[in-house]
């Protein structure tokens, strides 16, 4: 993609006292694009997304955002450039409606008091545009199926208007059924013109509707892969270690050069 992406990575390293939790690690996201970020666990996957968000800022490296760096040291700071996270453990309040837990945080009001109107008619709006399937917006999330659940939390995400979605497995724990619905919401954000990246297990999931995969091993990049131009097998193989690939190559002989 000749464009100029919306989210670079460059060096990112991260450790947690003798623990080298990220070394070297790169990344671009475009717009319109989905990145499917895999690895087995302690890959450094979530330690990637944390920099990201600003949970836990980078040691080393540089991130760019549309072509200029940029520094995120707090969650805030990913948020006001364009940045959305949403956790496995998607935090929705039960008790609360789909309305109140779109807005949560962000309440719009009149004349200092909540304007439920305004917001009962903008998440209808959202949800109807991301052909989000849900019986009513004024019933508690508690009573939502967890494919339900998990496009309310996708659907929060897009209310500040972010230009990057990070869902990290969004798929884990459900049926098929609602599997299918979040994969459909996901291309639906790529319709959208958003860059999305997806943490993800499921081969199956990340061969549906990823457009890249990046594969992370150990902390380092270890491949990115074409959808178009690779086979599960190949992705598995630079997960597991049992292949090297062009970008571990390549890091070798950086290294042996250094010496």
């Amino acid at each position: 993609m000749p464009e100029t992406p919306v989210l670079t990575l460059r060096g990112i390293s991260k450790r947690f006292g003798a623990v080298q939790a990220l070394s070297g690690f790169d990344l671009e996201v475009h717009s319109g694009e989905v990145v499917a970020l895999v690895g087995d666990n302690g890959a450094g996957k979530s330690t990637a997304v944390k920099a990201i968000a600003g949970v836990n800022p980078p040691d080393e490296g540089v991130i760019e955002w549309e072509g200029r760096p940029v520094s995120i040291n707090r969650p805030h700071d990913a948020q006001n450039l364009g940045i959305a996270t949403v956790y496995q453990d998607l935090a929705l309040c039960d008790n609360l409606d789909v309305v109140a837990n779109l807005f949560l945080g962000r309440e719009l009001r009149r004349f200092g008091v909540l304007d439920e109107v305004r917001m009962d008619k903008r998440s209808r709006q959202l949800l109807d545009t991301l052909s989000i399937r849900i019986p009513s917006v004024r019933i508690p999330v508690a009573s939502l199926s967890g494919g339900q659940r998990q496009t309310v939390a996708i659907a929060r995400s897009l209310i500040g208007e972010p230009k990057v979605v990070i869902l990290d497995e969004p798929t884990a724990a459900l049926g098929v059924e609602q599997t299918a619905e979040v994969l459909d919401l996901v291309e639906r954000l790529r319709d959208r013109g958003l860059g999305t990246i997806l943490i993800s297990h499921n081969m199956v999931d990340v061969m549906a509707v990823a457009d890249r995969i990046a594969v992370m091993r150990l902390g380092r990049n270890n491949g990115f892969f074409d959808k178009r131009a690779t086979t599960t097998e190949e992705i598995i193989s630079a997960i597991t270690g049992a292949t090297e690939s062009a970008v571990t190559r390549r890091q070798a002989r950086k290294r042996e050069e250094e010496r």
